[in-house]
């Protein structure tokens, strides 16, 4: 099973943990390292190394980061660079990593990077599509 380290600006990390917690409970093999504004990329670069280490046991490590190009992403990049039991994957929502925390049992990293983006699209939607999307499924459920 693939380790999880999920890293982001401010509370972001710790924020979507105490979410997860709240909805699906305890998961084994995952952390959450926030980047404060006091923090500095030698800082967080240290905290995610102590994280990988604690995560040796794991056949791989997922890191779920929250915005393309900022230090977690950086950071996570640099540290899985030519490693193929590591994906980075960014732009976090809670929808992605509930679902991929539920579902990473048996994927290989890159099976995780592929349902783990098909899982955050799904995520992103609006009231007014899912409405549309309802009556167009009912309409098609009436038959002729």
């Amino acid at each position: 099973m693939p380790g999880i380290i999920l890293c982001g600006h401010g509370g972001f990390a710790s924020g979507l943990e105490k979410a997860m917690l709240q909805i699906i409970g305890e998961q084994e093999d995952f952390a959450a390292v926030d980047f404060p504004a006091e923090s500095t990329t030698a800082r967080l670069t240290q905290e995610l190394e102590a994280t990988l280490a604690l995560m040796s046991h794991c056949d791989s490590v997922i890191f779920l980061t929250d915005i393309l190009g900022g230090t977690p992403f950086r950071v996570a990049a640099t540290l899985s660079q030519g490693r193929e039991d590591r994906e980075v994957i960014t732009g976090t929502n809670l929808q992605l990593l509930l679902e991929m925390a539920l579902e990473r049992d048996s994927l290989s990293p890159a099976e995780f990077r592929r349902e783990a983006l098909a899982c955050g699209h799904r995520g992103l939607t609006s009231l007014t599509d899912e409405l549309q999307r309802e009556r167009c499924c009912e309409t098609e459920d009436e038959g002729i």
